[in-house]
């Protein structure tokens, strides 16, 4: 996919390498002068485009009318709503992410305002600490579709159903797609054929009825 982040600070820093070693196409834009240069010593020079992520020569520029996805990540939530507002409304980005740093203003990040998914940090902050409680080592990555799904990371125990097991013959929920494993550092794609290992970190798109199902498979017994 392409993909085009505004905001090169921290998030976007992070988010660009994990979408680049995925095979994505990504381009940031960030107009702070420290930020480009910070930019400049972790990616290739044509990644990165300086200048305002607002004005609309400089999103041409980086590619938005081409853009897969548009994710607006800078630290403020003014500058992230006219992003996402110009990249759905004037350039028909299928699909636009915004950054919530101030978790009052989390009513305005809305479909109506261009958003279709909207990170509230003290909001997932807050899932993860009662989906911590209840599912063990499960983690809450990103809540999708508003919060009917989520995309968890879980950490296969040692002699639970899914260690040394191959995913087609675990007993996967319906609404349960594995979407990446970590194991050692390497990424693995999922296929039918692949074993599980313990300590395999296992990414999987879940629905929140089945959460309890996968964290049954991937845990061992108390």
């Amino acid at each position: 996919m392409q993909i085009l982040i505004v905001g090169g600070g921290k998030v976007g820093t992070y988010l660009a390498h994990l979408l680049l070693a995925g095979g994505h196409m990504v381009k940031i834009v960030e107009g702070a002068r420290k930020e480009v240069q910070l930019l400049g010593k972790e990616f290739p020079a044509e990644v990165i485009i300086k200048g305002n992520g607002a004005d609309p020569d400089i999103l041409e520029a980086a590619g938005i009318r081409t853009a897969d996805v548009v994710a607006a990540v800078t630290r403020f939530d003014e500058m992230n709503l006219v992003v996402t507002s110009l990249a759905k409304f004037e350039y028909r980005v299928l699909k636009t992410i915004a950054r919530v740093n101030i978790p009052k203003n989390a009513w305005l990040f809305t479909p109506e305002m261009g958003v279709d998914v909207a990170l509230n940090q003290a909001d997932l902050m807050a899932h993860l600490i009662i989906e911590e409680m209840s599912l063990g080592d499960m983690m809450a990555l990103l809540k999708l579709r508003k919060g009917q799904y989520s995309l968890v990371e879980n950490i296969v125990s040692a002699g639970s159903l899914a260690d040394g097991a191959a995913i087609q013959d675990l007993n996967l929920p319906s609404e349960c797609i594995l979407s990446a494993i970590i194991r050692k550092g390497d990424l693995i794609i999922p296929r039918g054929s692949t074993v599980l290992l313990a300590d395999d970190e296992v990414l999987a798109v879940v629905h929140v009825s089945v959460l309890s199902s996968l964290s049954v498979i991937m845990k061992k017994p108390e």
